[in-house]
């Protein structure tokens, strides 16, 4: 394009280019470039005027080139697919009428920031340097897929308009990222596709408002691999997060975040591996918290953030923060929608040891029969009430305790107002009406009064009764014994 057919503005930004000079149309630094349609022909730069300055522009010997715009409205399609542009751009606070395309295109660096477009075309862009879109306003989708950015990706308090059902409005599927990104505030309607990104520092994406379509991904970074931290602190997300199989070095943080997706998952991190989890000083989920077969370093976990259904199978977590009581733990437990789940019971179980908290660990494991319990044919559910009632299936001895000295006095006072009759009066020891009932209750021990004796009536079947109460309450005791050892 030759000089003399460009419009004073544009004649401005040529020369200003080859000595990488500001050239900023801004009336004050306040000016709202969502005003820009309005803005005349002194501030307008037709993109096909900008394309031609990037590829082609002469160069000054001694001068970094560079193109430092702000404050214009561009005309036309900005068209740098494929190119290779060794300059460093800036158009910040400018109005795009069209979406620039950049698909496959090579650039140094590139600052977008301030600036309103209908949209981005830059799948498989390739930045040497810093991608900077803070405050950016676009009415369109933001495609980024396959973009190799060397420094970080920035997004602070971008605005991704509304968009077509099913589309995400920002597009980072296998994204590369040598920083990290930064994106604190954004707004997207449509969500965020992290699909398979690969992130070297930390994703932040705090007090940012995601919102899709009722039961849509708003969040999905499957398989994502994120070496820093995923900080959602103070999100508020309608629709679900998606983590399955993602790789976090550092934390996930959701503290103070709102997560909404009634009826279907909140948040869905099965078969991720992450060093912490964070969720914490929030209200309850609004869907299903799914960690189905997770790792993880830290579980911090606050009781009231647990939503009304749960899915933990085989969810494993070193340590479980904040410590609180095995009851409120419980509660969880008991909201798994996939009904009795051994192995997370065995996870908290675990938790509590690790911390020394064998009460509560007991507890956790009392509650698992009780559970599995509900599971059995009617005879093992008899079963299991009998071993509840007489000695809390091993976890509470005492009990056992309890129930042999009061049936010892049972014994003990019936026979005493009833001696039953010696079976041969010449060869019989003296009655005692306290081991004869011990002699009952204790199938193993024998102090020799039982076989010497035989009671008659009602006090026959009171010595059935002892002697199946004994037999029972021994057996319970050896479980719960055996219980014991095998956890030591």
């Amino acid at each position: 394009m030759e000089i003399d057919n460009m419009t004073p503005a544009e004649e401005r930004v040529w020369r200003a280019f080859s000595r990488g000079r500001d050239v900023d149309f801004r009336e004050s630094a306040d000016e709202d470039p969502e005003r820009g349609a309005d803005w005349g022909p002194e501030r307008t730069v037709r993109a096909a005027v900008l394309r031609a300055l990037l590829l082609s522009a002469p160069q000054e010997d001694g001068e970094t080139a560079a193109l430092r715009l702000g404050g214009a409205r561009i005309t036309g399609s900005l068209d740098l697919k494929y190119g290779e542009i060794d300059h460093a751009v800036r158009l910040s606070h400018c109005y795009f009428e069209n979406v620039p395309v950049l698909y496959a295109a090579r650039l140094r660096q590139l600052n977008l920031r301030d600036s309103v477009l209908p949209g981005l075309d830059a799948a498989t862009l390739r930045v040497d340097g810093v991608l900077r879109m803070s405050d950016c306003l676009f009415d369109g989708p933001v495609r980024l897929g396959g973009a190799q950015i060397a420094g970080a990706l920035f997004l602070d308090r971008a605005d991704i308009g509304a968009l077509s059902a099913g589309q995400p409005a920002l597009q980072l599927n296998h994204v590369t990222i040598g920083d990290g990104l930064s994106a604190p505030g954004l707004r997207a309607r449509g969500g965020v596709r992290l699909t398979g990104a690969s992130v070297a520092g930390s994703v932040d994406l705090g007090q940012a408002w995601l919102e899709g379509d009722r039961g849509e991904v708003v969040l999905d970074a499957e398989l994502a691999a994120v070496e820093g931290d995923v900080l959602l602190r103070g999100v508020e997300v309608f629709g679900w997060i998606g983590l399955r199989g993602a790789r976090i070095e550092g934390r996930l943080d959701l503290s103070h975040a709102r997560l909404s997706n009634p009826g279907d998952a909140a948040l869905r991190a099965s078969s991720c591996t992450i060093g912490e989890v964070w969720l914490r000083k929030s209200p309850p989920m609004e869907g299903t918290l799914n960690l189905r077969r997770a790792q993880l370093d830290v579980l911090w976990l606050e009781p009231d953030v647990v939503p009304e259904e749960v899915l933990l199978d085989s969810l494993v977590y070193t340590s479980l923060t904040p410590h609180a009581p095995a009851e409120r733990r419980l509660a969880m437990l008991k909201r798994d929608g996939e009904g009795y789940v051994p192995h997370a019971y065995e996870q908290l179980t675990a938790a509590y040891r690790r911390i020394g908290d064998d009460h509560a660990a007991r507890q956790v494991q009392l509650a698992k029969q009780r559970r599995h319990r509900g599971t059995l044919p009617w005879y093992g559910r008899l079963w299991g009430y009998v071993q509840d009632a007489t000695v809390g299936y091993g976890f509470r001895p005492l009990r056992a305790a309890g129930w042999l000295v009061s049936l010892l006095v049972i014994g003990s006072v019936a026979y005493t107002l009833h001696h039953p009759q010696p079976l041969k009066a010449d060869e019989a020891p003296q009655f005692n009406p306290m081991f004869y009932t011990l002699d009952l209750l204790l199938p193993v021990i024998s102090f020799g009064q039982e076989g010497a004796f035989a009671p008659a009536d009602g006090y026959q079947w009171l010595s059935y009764a002892l002697v199946l109460t004994g037999w029972i309450l021994a057996t319970t005791v050896v479980t719960g014994i055996t219980r014991t050892v095998s956890r030591q």
